[in-house]
């Protein structure tokens, strides 16, 4: 008998968590039940970090039921990610979407949180929100909500899209337990630093600030729509910002050719890269565009 299209539906999906489910492995770290996580490459596993509570005799199984051993390689409480490095180049790394989650989209939450076998809850994303601070200490550029079940042990594992690529990493670690999704491909960059660096680099500029609307007069100097800046209400002693000149008085308008409307944005913008790196800040002073180059110190 022909398969009609409600079944075809339903074999694509169980097509998606089966391939996706190849890279979806058990993370032992923790004394409770075991957690999931996502190889993106052969030999590094990233997974939540709230998830790893110690640092050795870390056990990590795979998609064919083999234990390998594994040593923690990073970790950032703020976006509750860490890295994993296998002993041996033994799984098969995730494909990361090519294609941003869409609000509406159908996706699967997977999980492996014991050897029985992959665990997957079928729903729809929600929301795509951020950036927003976390309650780590840290910054999100952005977040997916889904209303799939995040259930025991899902954690670490992938949010997969019906072609079976990854969208993003499932935590319940960053919002008071609730579930959400980190997307991939903010996930993966921070993979990459815990893996060079073992830890993410957050910037400090030594200023308190408050969102004030811009004047309309340097708005024009401004030449881009942008209705709000930080005005620069304190500059600390001895502070990256003191020592480039930034004052009081300054409306703060945009870091590196970027934006900067509101703090969260600030906050998102002096991670990474720019950390001890002289960074171009664009600032309205006395109704004039000027840049002032920083030396971003880091928090």
């Amino acid at each position: 008998m022909a398969k009609n299209t409600l079944q075809e539906f339903s074999d694509a999906l169980a097509d998606a968590a089966e391939s996706a489910g190849k890279s979806t492995v058990m993370v032992d770290a923790r004394k409770r039940l075991p957690a999931s996580g996502i190889a993106f490459t052969s030999d590094s596993i990233l997974t939540a970090d709230h998830v790893v509570e110690r640092d050795e005799d870390i056990k990590v199984t795979l998609v064919d039921g083999n234990t390998l051993t594994a040593r923690l390689a990073g970790r950032d409480p703020g976006t509750d990610l860490a890295v994993l490095k296998l002993d041996s180049a033994s799984a098969a790394a995730a494909e990361m979407t090519k294609s941003p989650a869409r609000v509406g989209q159908l996706v699967l939450s997977l999980g492996r949180p014991s050897t029985n076998g992959i665990e997957a809850s079928l729903g729809t994303v929600s929301s795509i929100n951020g950036p927003v601070r976390t309650g780590r200490g840290g910054m999100l550029e952005k977040y997916i909500r889904t209303d799939t079940i995040s259930f025991p042990g899902f954690s670490g594992g992938p949010l997969v899209a019906a072609d079976g690529s990854v969208l993003g990493i499932n935590t319940s670690g960053l919002a008071h337990g609730t579930g959400l999704t980190i997307p991939a491909d903010v996930a993966w960059k921070v993979a990459d630093t815990l893996v060079k660096y073992g830890h993410i680099k957050r910037g400090y500029l030594g200023i308190r600030s408050q969102t004030v609307e811009i004047p309309a007069e340097a708005k024009k100097a401004l030449k881009r729509e942008q209705e709000t800046g930080l005005l620069v209400m304190g500059v600390e002693k001895d502070s990256p910002a003191t020592k480039s000149g930034l004052m009081v008085g300054d409306i703060l308008v945009g870091i590196a050719g970027a934006a900067t409307e509101h703090h969260d944005e600030l906050f998102a913008r002096l991670s990474g890269d720019v950390v001890g790196k002289s960074t171009p800040i664009e600032v309205i002073r006395g109704g004039e565009l000027k840049t002032v180059n920083v030396v971003i110190g880091e928090r």
